[in-house]
């Protein structure tokens, strides 16, 4: 079946046409009655009143597969229904469901057989045409027949558009669908990376208070509970920017995110670190103010360093390093030491390869390799243009 073919249809629908087929040819029967003459000849009266109408019913029949064999059927009706003044009805639908299909040599081929067996078909009738009407013998097949094929034509257009249009909405709708998995994926990894960021920093933190106390048990009273103070301060900031991050997935629409951190909250950063026991310095030499994504990409950085010196080098000495101005670089700097003998936590694998993704998204370059010493050295250098020297909201 051609693709210009309609889907085949349903009982009413098939059935409301094949009834306006049938009227069409019912005032071309009765006026064929009316033009007999009364005396005409017993055969022909006798195919008037049966042969015609049986005729007929058989060409409506025909037609209700004439989506399924399109060419025979509408050939074969459109030959019969010359014979049958009661079938002109049903060789106009014939025809013009052909030309739905708009195959120009079918469409040809069945409107000749039209045409030229309407001219056998006058002579099964002995009526006497007027001599100035003549020319009607031919025009009216031509003129029927080229209005079903226009019509047919204009409605296998309109049915190949609207068939354009519901795939073009099928697929507006399945383009929208696969942004919207996509939108929730990113916005999934974006969580996940925060929420790393976030935890791991702290858990890292908590599992070296707790590693010394575990490894010196000799440690004065006041500084135990110094540490034991540390490991509940740092779980409780943990929860609380945990839910901070898990806030964000019950956003409401209209409710504003709240801010991440940035280049000016390094120095907090390292602070926490200092006193949570980490040996951390920072020296920085950053001229200016960066956008909120270099800025919050710089702590990112700085955090996921800090976090693996504590996770892979307790006791070991950190130093921080940032450095760079507008319309240059702006060059980040983790490195420590060798580490201490000191259990470590599991680790979860993801930081670097979440810093190295945030990183190529903001344009910039994450390199982390040992040192000679048996420490540790990660760097990372951002662009930061001139025109992002913007007042950040």
């Amino acid at each position: 079946m051609n693709e210009d073919i309609a889907p085949r249809l349903r009982g009413w629908q098939q059935v409301w046409r094949l009834l306006a087929a049938a009227a069409l040819g019912i005032p071309f029967w009765l006026s064929t009655g009316v033009l007999l003459p009364r005396g005409c000849v017993p055969d022909t009266c006798t195919w008037f009143a049966i042969g015609d109408p049986l005729l007929a019913l058989g060409c409506l029949t025909a037609l209700v597969w004439r989506r399924r064999f399109p060419f025979v059927i509408a050939l074969t009706v459109a030959i019969a229904s010359a014979a049958s003044t009661l079938a002109t009805g049903a060789g106009f639908l014939a025809l013009c469901s052909l030309a739905t299909r708009r195959r120009p040599l079918e469409i040809g081929i069945v409107s000749l057989a039209y045409v030229t067996a309407s001219q056998f078909g006058n002579q099964l009738y002995p009526i006497q045409d007027p001599p100035d009407v003549l020319w009607a013998d031919l025009g009216v097949p031509v003129l029927s027949a080229g209005t079903a094929v226009a019509i047919g034509i204009a409605v296998g257009a309109r049915r190949v558009e609207v068939r354009s249009l519901r795939d073009r909405a099928d697929s507006a709708e399945r383009e929208q669908a696969a942004r919207a998995t996509q939108a929730r994926t990113l916005e999934r990894n974006r969580i996940a990376r925060e929420m790393h960021d976030v935890l791991a920093h702290r858990i890292s933190l908590v599992a070296m208070q707790a590693g010394v106390l575990d490894h010196r048990r000799d440690l004065p009273v006041e500084e135990n509970r110094e540490l034991v103070r540390g490991i509940a301060e740092a779980s409780h900031q943990a929860l609380e920017e945990l839910r901070d991050v898990l806030g964000v997935l019950r956003t409401e629409p209209g409710r504003v995110e709240p801010p991440q951190p940035s280049l000016d909250r390094i120095p907090g950063l390292v602070a926490e670190s200092r006193a949570s026991g980490l040996d951390v310095t920072l020296t920085n030499t950053v001229q200016g103010d960066p956008s909120d994504v270099v800025g919050r990409t710089c702590y990112r950085i700085v955090q996921e360093g800090l976090t693996n010196a504590a996770k892979h080098a307790p006791g070991a000495s950190v130093h921080v390093t940032l450095h760079g101005a507008q319309g240059d670089d702006l060059r980040i700097s983790v490195r420590n030491s060798a580490a201490t003998t000191v259990t470590r936590p599991p680790t979860s694998g993801f930081g670097l390869l979440g810093l190295t993704e945030r990183l190529a998204l903001a344009g910039g370059r994450l390199d982390h390799h040992p040192t000679r010493d048996n420490g540790y050295l990660l760097t990372a250098q951002l662009p930061w243009p001139h025109h992002s020297n913007e007042k950040r909201s």
